[in-house]
């Protein structure tokens, strides 16, 4: 008699780090022993996903009885979609809190926010970086950001469901993160191959026709690359199969996605440098955005401006369960101008 498969349920699957995520777990070493379940919008990436051996359900976050239902029935959550959906987070953990109750199993909740949350009240538009550097082995100072930081309501409803006990919660923060995704979901067409930060500035920068910043690029960003990142899902993943006493939860739980330190200022180099040697610009010293332009491009002031804020984080909490990204701000910087060219690609089409 074959020994019963860990029930898994993944949300995300057809995005950047959720896809990535869900490759890891499909070439895990202990694949043949998960049952995974993916949900997605899409007839077509669902008919897809199921040659990859996932049994996709086609629904949306936004049907919270369905996404209720589908996380009651899995030992393991990962939450790679929207960090800002409070109300697909709610439906989660009331699935979470009802599994517990009917089985007595304490499940798992391994939710994505970002680093973003650091950035709350500063209006340094890339004129400055700040001093505070957070580290996610400091429970007091994480606990010091206030509920109306980005992304942090969600946080502290996972947070306090751990404190109630029905579930154990771990929380991945990834900074900007970098590269392009290459996995077999791509290939496939079912994966979004491209990160969200970087891209806008370059498109923002493209459509200038000059590179661009916010104030002087002088702002802090921790930065990691999407298959570290990836890795830092599966050795969480591992540590608390292997050793859950060991692994902090809860208010314990935050484990920082940031391998090295970058300047917006740098980015927008990198930019110019790629935008000059395509022909695409007289210059590669990036100026100024005008707040026409922020608006313009990235859809308000205030959503312009976020791409002159500091997030100094440092993931010794990460590090500290075996998570060891060997890539920087080199190579951050390297992976520009396959990004430029893959944007152009695309405007071409």
């Amino acid at each position: 008699m074959s020994a019963a498969k860990t029930p898994i349920f993944l949300i995300g699957a057809t995005g950047y780090v959720g896809g990535t995520v869900l490759h890891r777990l499909l070439t895990h070493l202990s694949a043949d022993t998960f049952e995974i379940t993916v949900l997605v919008r899409s007839e077509e990436k669902a008919k897809k996903l199921e040659s990859f051996g996932v049994k996709p359900v086609v629904g949306s976050t936004k049907d919270v009885v369905l996404l209720e239902g589908l996380v009651e029935q899995a030992h393991v959550v990962f939450s790679c979609a929207d960090a800002d959906d409070l109300p697909a987070m709610e439906a989660i953990l009331s699935g979470l809190r009802k599994r517990h109750a009917k089985l007595g199993d304490l499940p798992i909740l391994i939710h994505t926010s970002g680093t973003g949350e650091l950035t709350i009240g500063q209006e340094t538009k890339g004129m400055y970086a700040t001093d505070t550097i957070y580290d996610d082995s400091n429970v007091e100072q994480i606990e010091s950001l206030p509920p109306d930081a980005f992304h942090r309501n969600v946080d502290l409803a996972v947070v306090q469901a751990d404190k109630e006990g029905y579930v154990k919660t771990y929380i991945i923060l990834p900074s900007t993160i970098y590269g392009i995704a290459s996995t077999p979901l791509v290939d496939a067409g079912i994966q979004n191959p491209y990160s969200i930060q970087i891209p806008a500035l370059i498109k923002a920068s493209l459509g200038r026709g000059h590179p661009g910043m916010v104030g002087k690029g002088a702002a802090l960003w921790g930065s990691v690359n999407i298959d570290e990142v990836a890795d830092l899902f599966i050795i969480l993943f591992d540590a608390i199969v292997s050793n859950p006493e060991s692994v902090g939860h809860g208010r314990e739980g935050y484990y920082f996605g940031s391998s090295d330190e970058h300047a917006w200022y740098q980015i927008s180099k990198a930019i110019g440098k790629a935008m000059v040697e395509l022909g695409l610009s007289k210059s590669d010293e990036p100026t100024a955005f005008s707040d026409e332009e922020l608006v313009k491009y990235f859809g308000s002031l205030w959503m312009g401006n976020y791409s002159g804020t500091n997030s100094r984080a440092r993931a010794n909490h990460s590090k500290a369960i075996g998570w060891k990204p060997k890539k920087g701000t080199e190579d951050l910087v390297a992976s520009i101008k396959a990004e430029v060219e893959a944007i152009l690609k695309q405007q071409k089409n």
